[in-house]
Order: C-alpha cells, then sequence, then structure tokens
C-alpha cells in the first residue's frame, strides 16, 4: 500500500481546515453585511436611548426605513409605513408573539381587501420611544418577518424626514 506520509497527510487536513475556516468566515462577514444593509437599525433594540425623547433612523439600501424594535418586549423587525393605519403583523408574527384575536374587520392594502383581526399591544418600543395601548392588526396577507409600524404608533410622535434619514421624537420637544 502507497501511504501518504504523516507529515504530507498532516499538511492536507491542514489545508482542508484553512479553507473549510476561510469560506465559513467569508460567509459570516458577507451576511453580516447583507443584514446591514437590510436593517441599519438594528441597534435599536438593545438600546434605550439616550433620554431625550428622540430615535434617528437610517434608510436601507432599498431606500425604506427598517429598525428592530419590541412588542411587548419579543424583538421585532419593523418595516416603517406611515400609510399604514395599525401596527400590521403577519398571522405567524402574531401567534409567536401571544397576541390576542379581538374583532374581525376589513383591511384595505396595497393587494386590495383582506380579512383580520383587531388586536392591542401593550408596549411598542422603538429605541427610547415607547408607547402603550397601541391599536394593531393581524393581516394573513403579509408574508415574512416583518411588521409594518403604522400610524397607531407613529402618529404619538414627531416625524421628521430629510433625504436618507428620518427623525421621530416626542411632540413635547417643541
Amino acid at each position: 500500500m502507497n501511504q501518504a506520509p504523516p507529515g504530507r497527510r498532516a499538511g492536507l487536513i491542514m489545508l482542508t481546515l484553512f479553507w473549510v475556516l476561510a469560506l465559513g468566515t467569508g460567509t459570516w462577514v458577507y451576511q453580516g453585511v447583507l443584514d446591514g444593509q437590510r436593517n441599519p437599525n438594528t441597534h435599536l433594540v438593545h438600546s434605550l436611548g439616550d433620554g431625550d425623547g428622540s430615535v434617528t433612523l437610517e434608510r436601507n439600501r432599498a431606500g425604506h426605513f427598517v429598525a428592530t424594535g419590541r412588542i411587548n418586549g419579543e424583538p421585532v423587525d419593523f418595516l416603517l409605513d406611515t400609510g399604514a393605519t395599525y401596527v400590521a403583523l403577519p398571522a405567524h408574527l402574531a401567534e409567536r408573539l401571544g397576541l390576542p384575536r379581538e374583532h374581525r374587520a376589513t383591511f384595505n392594502t396595497a393587494n386590495g381587501r383582506v380579512q383580520g383581526h383587531l388586536t392591542t399591544l401593550d408596549d411598542v418600543r422603538l429605541g427610547d420611544l415607547s408607547a402603550r395601548g397601541v391599536r394593531g392588526a393581524i393581516t394573513p396577507g403579509l408574508e415574512g418577518d416583518f411588521a409594518l409600524l403604522g400610524m397607531s404608533y407613529l402618529g404619538r410622535f414627531d416625524i421628521q424626514i430629510r433625504g436618507s434619514t428620518m427623525v421621530l421624537q416626542t411632540p413635547e420637544r417643541r
């Protein structure tokens, strides 16, 4: 039998491990870059803000304002939507959060009319900005893991958009 010398085998194993680690690390770094482009405001989920009653958001690569906040203490990725009346959640996310389905309602969406349920969110938080008793809509037509952060939350704050930045602040800061 022609076996490779022990030193050569060890070298092949080391080379293979190097490439596996290099590819794994490259994939991990690249995924982090992609996640940052999708949601440049993920840091807000861990932030209580600086207490000044404002949150500054940056647009993502697609031009939307996406941020990670909390509903009833659980982390949720939000797509800020000033055209949405309520905080709209896909059914699977509402189920994960344990939200009660109050009464049935019909919603007019960009994709037409859909049937869903109204709910009440005990606490919605984005950075330093928190609101209690926020109306929500459980809409089965929504896909993905995003909730639309609509005017039932956003309407409680002053909104200022300039270029690629949105600032939300408590109204008493005027």
